[in-house]
């Protein structure tokens, strides 16, 4: 007796864009995440290899091809264990350029940005006669401050300190990546303990986004700086304070005469940072607020 052929199972649809759009946001938001529907987007974007505008302007009925369809659910899968999105999506951007960011280097806040502002309004009141203006950032991490300040202002050169391997490659790559491999030197080390001979000395601008949140407060933050952003750029010891002594130190060490530190500090930490800089000798201490209201950069000179 013969038996008829099975007839093929017919190939199940793909799925649309607005199908996994909206599934994608549900599952995050399952997941706890506050940003789902713009998480969303642009996981779905970065697995499509589309920019977040292409995605938007494509129809939502356009099926999704199945490498794209599981390059996704990786994603999604790390997103709702609350991995960082920049982790994720490999770049972050900061003071309007992208920035390459990796596990194991903190990702750029938008707060740090007016350490940046208030930077920049310092560099513009110096005069130097030759050679380009000369800056350190210890605790350099991805590279963030120290590049946007080199990119900004032409006439500048410097050289970035952090104790992180893993965070020095990312600031080597972010240097390249902005065409400022030149004018950009990194090394790997505690504060300025790698500097030497003339290297360390003349500075005319020391910046740091140090470690400054207690160290009993880190468990309590949400998860992706809890559990996925390194405790070694989080951990300013009991207090939060643990940083700022040894920079104040390396400010009066390495400054020119009227060069200039400015750091960023937590919610309430501002005097007593700056009453720690006083101490060390620094002079015209003075703070700048962020664009919520808080005491975020903290800025001094040493005498001339």
């Amino acid at each position: 007796m013969t038996h008829a052929a099975p007839a093929d199972r017919p190939t199940p649809p793909l799925p649309t864009l607005c199908q996994l759009r909206r599934k994608a946001r549900e599952r995050l938001k399952r997941a706890g995440v506050a940003s789902a529907g713009l998480d969303a987007d642009l996981l779905i974007a970065h697995a499509l290899g589309w920019t977040r505008e292409a995605l938007l302007m494509a129809s939502p009925d356009v099926p999704v091809p199945p490498a794209a369809t599981r390059r996704l659910e990786v994603l999604l899968a790390q997103r709702c264990e609350r991995v960082p999105l920049a982790h994720l999506l490999g770049v972050k951007e900061f003071y309007g350029r992208d920035l390459a960011v990796r596990p194991g280097v903190l990702v750029p806040r938008p707060e740090t940005e007016t350490l940046v502002e208030a930077a920049l309004v310092l560099l513009d009141g110096m005069a130097r006669d030759g050679g380009p203006f000369r800056l350190l950032d210890l605790g350099v991490g991805s590279g963030a401050i120290l590049l946007t300040l080199l990119a900004e202002r032409e006439r500048t050169a410097g050289i970035g300190i952090d104790r992180s391997p893993v965070a020095i490659a990312c600031a080597r790559e972010n240097a390249r990546r902005l065409g400022l491999a030149e004018r950009a030197a990194f090394l790997v080390g505690e504060w300025d303990a790698p500097l030497g001979g003339p290297a360390a000395q003349g500075f005319d601008l020391i910046v740091s986004n140090p470690p400054y949140l207690p160290s009993g407060a880190i468990g309590s933050l949400m998860p992706e700086v809890a559990r996925h952003e390194p405790r070694l750029a989080l951990d300013g010891g009991a207090q939060g304070l643990e940083a700022y002594p040894p920079l104040a130190r390396a400010a009066g060490r390495l400054l020119r005469p009227g060069g200039a530190l400015v750091v960023e500090c937590g919610a309430g930490q501002a005097p007593a940072v700056a009453a720690i800089f006083r101490r060390a000798g620094l002079v015209d201490v003075m703070s700048r607020r962020d664009l919520a209201g808080i005491e975020r950069v903290v800025m001094a000179r040493l005498s001339e």
